[in-house]
């Protein structure tokens, strides 16, 4: 009876205590999740009133370049020719801007769309407690240097888990008791698979900042040839307005290739840090992993067990 009670007993505190343990890993996952989800609010609303200033800025400047190239037109006027402003572009928003720049805005406009739209999705995809879960780390470990979990629980609970550093975990305990190397070896093949689907589109932000100037150059170029074309096939000489509309063409795309080019790249250099400082802490995760469930750490504790 009284070994019988003292199941009993050790099974009713285990279970007091695993309820309380989920209580108190509730609550850390979701401080967790608000914590970092206005951390990323933030961090994307200032790369987006960034990305808004940088096209307010440019927008502005257009605006008073081509303010500028309509003065001296108006300064040579003459009654002959009361209507000298007929081929000057407007830009007074952003519409006009995409319709007077030519076809290639289009292809800049697109380019700024994909940016918005994969900025968004990394910010979401990255978030730590998605990629790190703390509370799952935490058990995890806590129950490993405790002993309460054997290979098969283990590998159950990170297949649960599914989130990136569940899956290094899980990949290092199907060698549970094998040699440190083993387990390793393991442990950084199931970390280069993680580090391909965190690195994911950031590829297309390096594309993005490459292609949306060579876009805007070519928008300049075919700009200039339209306004060369303009002075061999009019008499252009003393009448610049003629060559307003090649000139704004060159000029909308160069501004538009670099207002999304800029912030493209500045999206690309923070995600490769947060994906780089992300494997950095999975990796010193896994080696903990590591010293509890390879052969020799396992020995070590069977000896001091019979020590004891």
């Amino acid at each position: 009876m009284s070994e019988k009670g003292l199941t009993l007993q050790s099974v009713k505190t285990l279970r007091r205590r695993n309820d309380n343990w989920n209580k108190i890993e509730k609550a850390e996952f979701m401080m967790d999740i608000l914590y970092h989800f206005a951390r990323r609010r933030v961090v994307s609303g200032v790369m987006l009133v960034m990305w808004l200033a940088v096209l307010a800025v440019s927008g502005r400047v257009v605006g008073q370049d081509t303010t500028a190239d309509e003065t001296p037109s108006a300064a040579i006027e003459t009654p002959e020719e009361p209507e000298v402003h007929q081929n000057t572009i407007p830009t007074q928003n952003l519409l006009s801007v995409l319709r007077d720049g030519g076809p290639l805005m289009f292809a800049i406009g697109g380019c700024s769309f994909l940016l918005v739209v994969f900025v968004f999705e990394r910010l979401i995809s990255l978030r730590r407690g998605r990629v790190i879960p703390r509370p799952f780390v935490r058990r995890f470990l806590k129950q490993l240097r405790e002993r309460e979990l054997d290979r098969d629980e283990a590998i159950g609970l990170c297949e649960e888990n599914k989130s990136p550093v569940a899956e290094v975990f899980a990949a290092a305990c199907k060698k549970w008791g094998k040699p440190s190397v083993e387990v390793e070896q393991a442990l950084i093949d199931s970390g280069e698979r993680v580090t391909n689907g965190l690195r994911r589109y950031l590829r297309l932000f390096n594309g993005i900042s490459t292609i949306s100037p060579l876009l805007g150059l070519l928008g300049t170029v075919l700009g200039m040839i339209r306004a060369f074309n303009a002075i061999a096939t009019a008499d252009a000489m003393g009448r610049p307005e003629l060559l307003a509309t090649g000139i704004s063409q060159a000029l909308l795309t160069t501004a538009a290739g670099l207002t999304v080019a800029i912030p493209a790249l500045i999206a690309y250099l923070y995600f490769v840090g947060r994906v780089d400082q992300l494997i950095i802490e999975i990796d010193a995760l896994g080696e903990k992993v590591v010293g509890l469930i390879s052969a020799e750490s396992l020995n070590d504790q069977s000896r001091k067990g019979k020590a004891a």
